[in-house]
C-alpha cells in the first residue's frame, strides 16, 4: 500500500501562484510514475504533470510553461508549482501514485482560480 498526503490548495485570483506538495509513505519501492490529476466539475480526471522512471517528466498542453513538477526523493515528495494560474486551472486536484498493477490516489486538494 502507498499513502499520499497532499496540501497546498486554496483561492488565488487569476495570475497568481500556488504550490501543491505530495507526500508519500508506505510501500514506495518500484514506484512507476507519480504526480498530479485534477478534476473539474462535469469533466473527466486529467493527467497534469508526472514523473517517470528515469526522472522523465511529462505534461498536459494545457500547462506547458506555467506548472512545474519537481520532487525531493529524501522526503518522498512530489511538488508541483503553478504559476500564471488561470480560472480554467480550477479543479481538484490529485497526487497518484502508479506501482504496477496498482493505482493510489491522495485524498484531492481544491485549487480555486477566480477571474
Amino acid at each position: 500500500q502507498v499513502q499520499l498526503v497532499e496540501s497546498g490548495g486554496g483561492l488565488v485570483q487569476a495570475g497568481g501562484s500556488l504550490r501543491l506538495s505530495c507526500a508519500a509513505s508506505g510501500s514506495i519501492v518500484a514506484i512507476n510514475t507519480m504526480g498530479w490529476y485534477r478534476q473539474a466539475p462535469g469533466k473527466q480526471r486529467e493527467l497534469v504533470a508526472s514523473f517517470a522512471l528515469g526522472g522523465r517528466t511529462n505534461y498536459a498542453d494545457s500547462v506547458k510553461g506555467r506548472f512545474t513538477i519537481s520532487r525531493d526523493s529524501a522526503k518522498n515528495t512530489v511538488y508541483l508549482q503553478m504559476d500564471s494560474l488561470k480560472p480554467e486551472d480550477t479543479a481538484v486536484y490529485y497526487c497518484n501514485v502508479y506501482r504496477f498493477p496498482n493505482n493510489y490516489w491522495g485524498q484531492g486538494t481544491q485549487v480555486t482560480v477566480s477571474s
